[in-house]
């Protein structure tokens, strides 16, 4: 029996220890993915007259090649979605894109990437709409105007490649909000005002995304 217990101790050690470092890898290749894809974005905006359709265009690039490099086209590779969307955005920050054309552009790579690899555009649009609320507070930005601007993008990019664009909403409101709450002080309720606000959004669709987020933080 003492054999068990020291066999069991030397288990729950080994697998601490390997759930530990799983998690600090994980860590570490988000941050790697945020680090390529601004050098990406930056790179790619220099010299050129158009510089939102570059961004779209690296984004799109840079999510297909993160999501056919992990094997996470279904839907699972949210996170590291998050973190192209976040390098997106303190990339085009180096170079003077202003916030709500950039979370606009962002948004609109996320989905055509997704959606050319065959992966879930709803749950992609949560992940961007994170990446780019968390990445804007990050570098000092208006998260109000950069959550607005990301919903919008989603509708609208959803709706080009045949995706429920009222889905689309909420999913990108809803990752917006949970962004906002990981960022703290007032920043949820500055996400949510400029959300309800916004004349160009669907307030009934906002409003339901809204309560569905504040159920899940109950």
């Amino acid at each position: 029996m003492e054999k068990f217990e020291t066999r069991t101790q030397q288990l729950v050690v080994y697998n601490s220890s390997t759930v530990k470092f799983v998690i600090k890898k994980e860590v570490k290749m988000l941050a790697k993915i945020i680090d390529e894809v601004s050098g990406a974005v930056v790179a790619a905006v220099r010299g050129v007259d158009n510089i939102l359709d570059a961004i779209t265009g690296t984004v799109k690039d840079q999510v297909i090649g993160v999501l056919q490099g992990t094997g996470e086209a279904a839907g699972s590779g949210v996170e590291a979605i998050a973190s192209v969307a976040s390098g997106a955005v303190k990339g085009a920050g180096q170079v003077g894109s202003s916030v709500t054309d950039t979370a606009f552009s962002t948004m609109s790579g996320v989905v055509k990437g997704v959606s050319q690899v065959g992966g879930d555009v709803i749950m992609a649009v949560s992940g961007g709409a994170e990446g780019i609320v968390k990445a804007t507070a990050e570098t000092g930005g208006d998260i109000g105007s950069a959550a607005v601007s990301a919903v919008q993008s989603a509708i609208q990019s959803a709706g080009e490649v045949g995706a429920d664009t009222a889905e689309a909403a909420k999913s990108a409101a809803g990752g917006a909000v949970n962004a906002a709450a990981s960022v703290g002080g007032d920043a949820v309720g500055t996400v949510r005002n400029a959300l309800l606000s916004a004349a160009a959004l669907p307030r009934d669709v906002i409003e339901s995304a809204l309560k569905g987020s504040e159920d899940k933080s109950d």
